[in-house]
């Protein structure tokens, strides 16, 4: 499944790439997250515990930064597995001046399996918009909270 969306965050490129790849502040950002924990470099071990439907349950995976270009973009590879199956998903994040603050682009290639896969493409789709749209409202916030 492919996913791609825009989000404009209050702050410039070079703040919100800073913040995209500390842990410390991406953990806060993310709902659900129990641990982000760095276990090499660029390399984090992650606990998500997510409430919906049937992808309810915890997942945890390795989460790896590759491809850094700051403050333009990164790419992240995802790789988590709980209960209601597995998650394996690469995204492209593309960030850009915009007016005040930063237009941040994400695309990405997104593969399920296990009960995941059996609720079908649009919840999975719905849910991870949902998911994503969160993390960069709540990113603006604590870029905010920090200036």
């Amino acid at each position: 499944m492919k996913l791609s969306a825009t989000y404009q965050v209050p702050a410039s490129p070079d703040r919100v790439f800073a913040a995209l790849t500390d842990p410390g502040i991406l953990a806060t950002c993310i709902p659900g997250c129990e641990a982000l924990t760095p276990i090499g470099d660029d390399v984090y071990e992650a606990r998500v515990k997510i409430g919906v439907a049937a992808l309810k349950g915890t997942y945890a995976g390795k989460a790896t930064i590759r491809d850094r270009q700051p403050p333009t973009g990164f790419t992240l590879a995802v790789d988590g597995k709980g209960g209601p199956g597995f998650v394996r998903a690469t995204a492209r994040i593309s960030l850009s001046a915009s007016g005040d603050g930063t237009a941040v682009a994400c695309d990405a290639d997104v593969q399920v399996g296990g009960l995941i896969a059996a609720v079908g493409s649009r919840l999975i789709e719905a849910v991870s918009r949902q998911q994503m749209g969160e993390v960069f409202r709540l990113l603006g916030e604590q870029i905010a909270r920090d200036r």
